[in-house]
C-alpha cells in the first residue's frame, strides 16, 4: 500500500474529513515518527508495533569487483517489531476480543 492509497482509504472510511486535510494528517504522523527515530526515541504503536533504531557495529566488507577489504563504519538503522494483535492477525489467530477495532474487510496485502 502506498501513502496516496492509505490517504484514499482513510477519507473513504471518514467522508467527513476533506482528502487534503488526511494527506496533511498522515505526513504529519510519518515526520512525528520519524523524527522521534532521529531523537534515538522509540514509536510505541499499541497492537500495531514498534519502531526503535538499532546500532550497526564498524565491520570490514568486501569490495565485489576487486575483492580488496573496505572498512564499513558504524551506523544505525530503523527497526520495526510487529506488535501482538498485529502479529496474531497476521497469522490466523484469534485476538481474544470480539471487536479489536480492525477493519476486517480490508484485504491483508
Amino acid at each position: 500500500m502506498t501513502r496516496s492509497e492509505l490517504v484514499q482509504k482513510i477519507a473513504a472510511k471518514h467522508p467527513t474529513l476533506l482528502p487534503k486535510d488526511v494527506d496533511s494528517l498522515v505526513g504529519w504522523l510519518f515526520d512525528a515518527i520519524s523524527a522521534a527515530l532521529v531523537r534515538g526515541e522509540r514509536v510505541e504503536l499499541r497492537g500495531f508495533g514498534t519502531f526503535s533504531l538499532k546500532q550497526r557495529q564498524p565491520r570490514l566488507g568486501r569490495n565485489p569487483r576487486t575483492g580488496a577489504a573496505v572498512a564499513v563504519a558504524s551506523k544505525k538503522i530503523p527497526f520495526f517489531k510487529t506488535g501482538k494483535q498485529l502479529h496474531q492477525r497476521l497469522n490466523g489467530q484469534a485476538t481474544g476480543a470480539e471487536d479489536d477495532g480492525f477493519d476486517t474487510n480490508l484485504p491483508m496485502e
